[in-house]
Formats: structure tokens, C-alpha cells, sequence
């Protein structure tokens, strides 16, 4: 085996998140988070339908993915609140109506919502240092 760094967390709270019509994916999140007080979270897990899909590919080119209703198959990612600002990195697998699937990251302002998204996020409450395995 390999060393390897390994992270000790402690997380908090859950949430279910739920994100109507026209709300953007990733900065519905970013508000959610906020407003529930969650500093770090991580994103477990949710489905759900936008009407177009912008992600990042691994080759860093943008896909558009027109809808209506390209599904979210699966979501991960992480969304951190420090000093006012927000980010968030949240990468998932998409349907597309032709059958197609892709993966990638979710541009920010580009993913709204066509009926209904549902996301579990978790908080992150402390981080230890990281240690090599």
C-alpha cells in the first residue's frame, strides 16, 4: 500500500435542500449553505432536473447540455463560506434526453433548475491536520 494523506473531520448538521424552478444549481447551494449557517459543507449526494446543464469536462472545456430536463444522475462537492465570500466546487454525472451521459463540474449561474432539485449537504464543523498514512 501506498501513504497516503489522510484528513480527519468532524462533521455537524444535515440538510435537504430543495431548489425549485429556475434556481441555479451550484448558487442555490452556496445561499443554502449560508443561511443555515454552515461555514464548510460537503455535498453527499442529490438528483433532480435542470433545464440546460453547463459543466466543466476533465479536459476543462465547457459541455452544454441542452435540456429540457437534462437529469442529475449523481452530486458531490464541497461549498466554503470565509470572510463574506462563498465558493463551491460541486461535480456530478448528467443525463441528457438523448440517453447521453457526461460528468463534470457545475458552472456557476448556469444550471437552473427545471422542476425540482433535491441535495443532501452535510457540515463540516472542525478539520484536523493532515496526516501521511
Amino acid at each position: 500500500m501506498n501513504p497516503s494523506d489522510i484528513t480527519d473531520i468532524r462533521t455537524g448538521r444535515l440538510a435537504t435542500v430543495r431548489l425549485g424552478p429556475n434556481q441555479d444549481l451550484v448558487e442555490g447551494l452556496q445561499q443554502a449553505a449560508a443561511e443555515l449557517g454552515f461555514e464548510r459543507a460537503l455535498v453527499r449526494s442529490g438528483l433532480g432536473s435542470l433545464n440546460d446543464a453547463v459543466i466543466e469536462t476533465a479536459s476543462g472545456e465547457p459541455k452544454v447540455l441542452r435540456g429540457p430536463a437534462v437529469e442529475i444522475l449523481t452530486l458531490s462537492g464541497e461549498i466554503v463560506l470565509a470572510e463574506g465570500a462563498t465558493s463551491a466546487g460541486i461535480s456530478g454525472v448528467v443525463g441528457e434526453t438523448t440517453g447521453d451521459v457526461w460528468a463534470g463540474r457545475f458552472t456557476p449561474g448556469r444550471n437552473l433548475v427545471c422542476v425540482t432539485a433535491e441535495i443532501v449537504i452535510e457540515e463540516v464543523i472542525d478539520q484536523a491536520e493532515t496526516t501521511t498514512a
